[in-house]
């Protein structure tokens, strides 16, 4: 039983942790890095096709958005998820892929134009990846027992970060020795509207846990985030501008609408009616999918409003920006209003086309409403720049930036002590992950000090003994080095089903004889039809012509 640190070890984004145990391979997440990373990422220790299954906490992109770039390079076993989250990624892994698509589209438009555009034309994968993947995906009831296969047995927790969003118990027991490993995923923020606030766990002899804010407590709003936001949308509205909203599509909008429901119910802003337009496909789609899980993740207080016949994500002056022209005509109508669009960070989407109409109007105001990873467009914003470039064009920041005190989805250090401190028997080890260095070191040195439990922040390549309790190898840090060399998307497509078919090969030892002998006869078909140096190459005039079997 070998536990390995993939990704998001002393960094926020690209969560991936490696397991070996049973006779199985399985990884816990696979996200997407978003930002400037500070440090290299081992990658996986096997194949992607050697990996027999996936647990997955919950849908944010740092935690899912990989899964289709496994799929594209040979895995094609289960992915277990909650039923929300499921439900959430059939959404969300199709809007990764559409925006791989642009913006491969968009650097091979670029690069015919000038030779010093950077990075691959190619996107990481396709929608046929992210298809491949959603049909992988297999739901699980929240505290049910779920028996993957002889010696591993797992249980989703909610743990109150976004709809669907888990920690997993995973119980393994192999040569009859026991050991309960307990991924924490993201660690939900209390009293967060509409979803239910973090449950805990009994026991676990390991506990693998973020760290987002575990060197720093949240900024408590002096009211509450309803009336502030009524604030906001007052004094921007008055000054006749647009409050603009770069939103996470799923979670953060429809909190955000929620709040605004009740800022037109209780007559907060004084122009009752005024337009709220969400101009993001996945966010208004992801809304439906808040809708169809409500019973399984709603709170109380949204439950009550649910059982008096009310849809708390909706309200009179709302509006759906689905497609393009939707979209560009909000910026065409001058009446102010409150525009809710994505990426949350400013790094893809709609929202860099209203940053563009707006960061430059004094009369505007662009609310930041979630946390901005560093070397993101967001977060140079927020930290108070004075210029940014969109569409290759410089745009003034003259607007108001601003941003909502205590609105978070992730515990802060107090929230995340108390959800370790909740474990009825201390664990034998921590492994703080999902923070940057600050906050991974602080909160690690907090663990060993204060709660009296082994704490290591580790760094990817990291491997642990489950059996012996001892670490096999303690990675070194590395720091991010520039990628220059990449290959056609063809090729290692072409490596990938190469991977694949090695996996399967070994899946097929101690088979009948007869049916090896004809698997293997296909396979040594296949390789004389390709390799190259069974063939020549007809040339007629100079110009390449058919392939022909030489002699």
């Amino acid at each position: 039983m070998i536990l390995q640190f993939v990704g998001a070890d002393h960094q926020v984004t690209g969560s991936c942790h490696y397991v070996e145990a049973c006779g199985k391979r399985f990884v816990v997440d696979y996200g997407m890095e978003q930002g400037n990373m500070s440090y290299e990422s081992k990658g996986l220790p096997c194949n992607e096709a050697d990996i027999d299954f996936v647990l997955l906490t919950h849908a944010h992109v740092d935690h899912s958005g990989m899964l289709p770039k496994l799929c594209k390079n040979g895995f094609r076993g289960p992915i277990y998820a909650t039923d929300a989250t499921a439900d959430l990624c059939s959404i969300m892994l199709r809007d990764c892929a559409h925006i791989q698509q642009q913006e491969a589209e968009w650097k091979a438009r670029k690069k015919k134009r000038s030779e010093l555009v950077e990075g691959d034309s190619e996107p990481i994968y396709t929608m046929e990846d992210a298809e491949h993947a959603i049909k992988c995906l297999v739901p699980i009831h929240y505290d049910e027992l779920v028996e993957i296969c002889d010696g591993i047995k797992i249980r989703f927790t909610d743990v109150g970060h976004l709809l669907g969003s888990s920690s997993i118990e995973v119980f393994l027991n192999e040569d009859g020795v026991h050991r309960t490993v307990c991924f924490s995923g993201d660690i939900g923020n209390k009293d967060q509207p509409l979803i239910k606030d973090p449950a805990y766990t009994d026991k676990a002899d390991y506990v693998i846990m973020e760290s987002t804010y575990g060197d720093r407590l949240h900024e408590k709003a002096v009211i509450n985030p309803v009336e502030d936001l009524a604030k906001i949308i007052q004094e921007t509205l008055d000054g006749g501008g647009n409050l603009v909203i770069p939103s996470f599509a799923v979670g953060r909008t429809q909190e955000i609408l929620y709040f605004i429901k009740q800022i037109k119910e209780r007559e907060l802003v004084k122009y009752h009616d005024f337009p709220v337009y969400v101009d993001s496909p996945l966010a208004v789609d992801a809304t439906e999918m808040f809708e169809k899980n409500f019973f399984n993740c709603f709170d109380e207080e949204a439950m009550e409003m649910i059982n008096r016949g009310e849809n708390p994500l909706t309200f009179p002056g709302l509006n759906l920006a689905i497609t393009s022209e939707e979209s560009k005509a909000i910026n065409f109508d001058e009446e102010p209003k409150v525009i809710i669009s994505a990426s949350g960070m400013c790094e893809a989407g709609r929202i860099r086309h209203h940053l563009k109409h707006n960061l430059w109007r004094p009369e505007c105001t662009i609310l930041f409403v979630g946390y901005q990873a560093m070397g993101t467009l967001g977060r140079a914003i927020i930290d108070g720049a004075t210029e940014v470039k969109l569409f290759g064009e410089p745009i003034s920041i003259r607007a108001e930036i601003t941003s909502l005190p205590g609105l978070s989805g992730h515990a802060d250090k107090d929230g995340l002590v108390e959800w370790l401190a909740a474990f009825k028997e201390k664990p034998k080890h921590v492994f703080v992950v999902h923070g940057d260095d600050q906050a991974a070191e602080a909160f690690t040195e907090y663990v060993n000090k204060e709660m009296k439990i082994p704490a290591t922040a580790p760094f990817s390549g990291t491997i642990f003994n489950l059996v012996s309790g001892e670490f096999e190898y303690e990675a070194a840090p590395e720091k991010r080095k520039k990628k220059v060399f990449i290959v056609s998307d063809a090729f290692a497509r072409l490596v990938a089903a190469g991977q694949r078919l090695m996996a399967v090969i070994q899946k097929n030892q101690g088979h009948a004889n007869k049916d090896l002998a004809k698997f293997t006869n296909q396979i040594n078909s296949l390789a004389d039809k390709w390799d190259p140096d069974n063939f020549i190459i007809d040339e007629i005039d100079g110009k390449k012509g058919k392939r022909k079997k030489k002699g």
